[in-house]
């Protein structure tokens, strides 16, 4: 349980105390009025997530799964409720200090790529920096870095055109990672690929949870989904199951290169 939040909060969301774990959701509420009647997207949701937890999210269209992921990206503010992240109090910040913390603290990975068709790989990885107003020569060393880390060292100046879809997903995951987020938020990262590719994102997930990075994922695939340490299973706005892949799955296992 967690306990009532009663400190004051400054402008930009920060609380004094205790830190919180890295992700702290409580009693979320997400309503949309419909006529006379109130829609119930998030019902009393409450979730928390430690540093370095790899937590895979799942239920059916229309379980609250997606704007659950909104609220958690700073893309949404629940109707009622708090959300903190890194002993920051989002719920409360500004749409500036949003945007800010989104920049800081959050990378975004999503089915569709993302990348600007125009630009190569390496100046799509430093898109975020160019907001976060990073020096060039800064922005390119630390793009560069990002690439060589998810194995594209050598696809630097390809254009989106150019790669494969695994290719443009590691991109992705670069431009991601380049902002040295406290979260990673993965929206269905592998629904765009082909099995072998799949396998390829999912270990490159792996390494960097063994890393130390907190992974949010969100998928419709139970073995996909199995891959992660932590299952949330969501329903009807509220969580009806949370634990470990074996007991939330039922025992599906996860996809996993033959032989290993």
């Amino acid at each position: 349980m967690v306990e009532n939040v009663a400190e004051s909060v400054s402008g930009s969301g920060a609380r004094s105390g205790a830190p919180r774990p890295l992700l702290s959701a409580e009693h979320l509420y997400k309503i949309y009025s419909s006529g006379d009647q109130e829609l119930y997207a998030l019902n009393d949701l409450s979730l928390t997530v430690e540093q370095g937890e790899f937590t895979a999210i799942m239920g059916a269209s229309g379980s609250g799964k997606s704007t659950l992921m909104n609220i958690l990206g700073a893309l949404d503010r629940p109707s009622r409720g708090e959300f903190w992240l890194d002993n920051e109090l989002v719920s409360a910040m500004s749409d500036a200090h949003l945007s800010s913390l989104r920049n800081r603290k959050i990378g975004f990975v999503f089915q569709s790529f993302n990348l600007l068709p125009r630009l190569d790989a390496v100046e799509n990885v430093e898109v975020p920096l160019v907001y976060g107003r990073v020096r060039p020569a800064d922005r390119r060393a630390r793009a560069v870095a990002a690439l060589q880390q998810v194995g594209l060292g050598e696809r630097l100046n390809h254009r989106p055109t150019q790669l494969s879809g695994g290719q443009q997903q590691r991109v992705a995951i670069a431009r991601a990672l380049v902002t040295q987020p406290k979260l990673l938020l993965a929206d269905e990262p592998t629904g765009a690929l082909d099995s072998e590719t799949t396998l390829q994102i999912l270990a490159l997930l792996d390494t960097l949870h063994a890393s130390g990075l907190t992974i949010l994922l969100v998928t419709h695939e139970a073995e996909v989904a199995a891959r992660a340490r932590r299952v949330v299973w969501v329903k009807d706005g509220r969580i009806v199951a949370d634990g470990p892949p074996a007991q939330v799955l039922g025992g599906r296992q996860p996809i996993v290169p033959e032989g290993a």
